[in-house]
C-alpha cells in the first residue's frame, strides 16, 4: 500500500542511497531526500537542501513525514547531526526513525566510532519509534581502502586484524525492509559471508588487475584498539545476518565493469 506521506532519506545521494531509492520507488512510495545542494526533483524523488551539521533546513525536510531513513554519515560530527535530526523528528511527529550504524560501535575504543555510538543513544532516547541496523564496512568503502593499499611497495598486515565486508545493496535491501516495517529496536547485525584479513583482500584485487603480489609487512596494531580488532570487537560472527555475495564476487563485477568502458572508450 502506498504510503500517504514521503519517507524521508538522509545521505540518500551516497552508496547507500543511491541503492535505497529506487528500492522505496519500486514498493511505491514517494521519496524525500536531504540534501546539501539544489537538485531537481525526478521520479517520485523529492530533494530538499539542507545540511544536518549546521542543523540547516531539517524542519523543512522532516515535515509531513512518518517514516525517517538516516544514512548520512562520516568520520565526524555523527552525533551532532543525528541529535539535530531527532529534534527536527520530534518535533514533526516522525513515527519511525531507522538508523545505519557501525558493527563495533560499542566495542571498537575509537573517536569515530564512539559518535556512532552516540548516535545511536539520540535515536534510542529519542521517544521516537526506532530501529537500528549495525553493519559491517560495505564492499565499495574496502575497495578504497585495497586500492590505496596496492599502491605501496609493502603491503602493511597488521596481525589479527580481519573484516568481513558486505555488499551495500544488500544492506539497502534490508533497510528498506525495516523502514516498510514497525519499529524493531536494535536488529541483528548484517555483514559479509566471510572473514578476511588484509592480504586476503588486496591479492584477488591484484590478481584481476594483473599485478604481482606485494610483499607483506608484519605491523601490530598499539593500544585499546589494538587489542579491541586482535579479539574480534569489530565482528559479529553468531546471531548476524550474513549476505550472500563476497568480496570476490563484488571485485569480478566492478573491475570487470571498468575494464569494458576503458575498451569502449579506447
Amino acid at each position: 500500500m502506498t504510503s500517504p506521506s514521503p519517507i524521508l532519506v538522509t545521505g540518500g545521494t551516497g552508496t547507500l542511497g543511491s541503492h535505497v531509492l529506487p528500492l522505496l520507488r519500486a514498493a511505491g512510495h514517494e521519496v524525500r531526500v536531504l540534501s546539501r545542494s539544489d537538485r531537481p526533483a525526478a521520479d517520485g524523488i523529492e530533494y530538499v537542501t539542507g545540511d544536518l551539521l549546521k542543523d540547516e533546513g531539517i524542519e523543512a525536510a522532516v515535515a509531513g513525514t512518518e517514516t525517517v531513513l538516516h544514512l548520512a554519515g562520516g568520520q565526524k560530527g555523527d552525533d551532532e547531526a543525528t541529535r539535530a535530526l531527532v529534534r527536527a523528528a520530534q518535533a514533526s511527529g516522525v513515527r519511525h526513525l531507522i538508523h545505519i550504524s557501525v558493527i563495533g560501535a560499542d566495542r571498537v575504543p575509537l573517536a569515530w566510532l564512539r559518535t556512532k555510538l552516540d548516535s545511536e543513544r539520540a535515536v534510542a532516547g529519542s521517544g521516537i519509534g526506532w530501529t537500528i541496523l549495525r553493519a559491517a564496512q560495505f564492499h565499495d568503502l574496502t575497495l578504497t581502502m585495497v586500492e590505496k593499499m596496492a599502491k605501496l611497495p609493502v603491503l602493511p598486515a597488521p596481525g589479527g586484524l580481519r573484516l568481513q565486508p558486505v555488499e551495500s545493496r544488500e544492506v539497502a535491501a534490508r533497510l528498506v525492509e525495516l523502514a516498510l516495517g514497525e519499529p524493531a529496536g536494535r536488529v541483528p547485525d548484517m555483514a559479509g559471508p566471510k572473514l578476511y584479513d588484509i592480504p586476503a583482500l588486496v591479492r584477488p584485487y591484484l590478481e584481476l588487475r594483473g599485478r604481482r603480489p606485494r610483499p607483506k609487512l608484519r605491523i601490530r596494531i598499539p593500544g585499546k584498539a589494538g587489542r579491541a580488532y586482535r579479539a574480534g570487537e569489530n565482528l559479529t560472527l553468531e546471531g548476524a545476518e550474513f549476505g550472500k555475495r563476497t568480496w570476490e564476487e563484488f571485485l569480478a563485477e566492478r573491475l570487470g565493469r571498468e575494464q569494458s568502458g576503458s575498451v569502449r572508450h579506447a
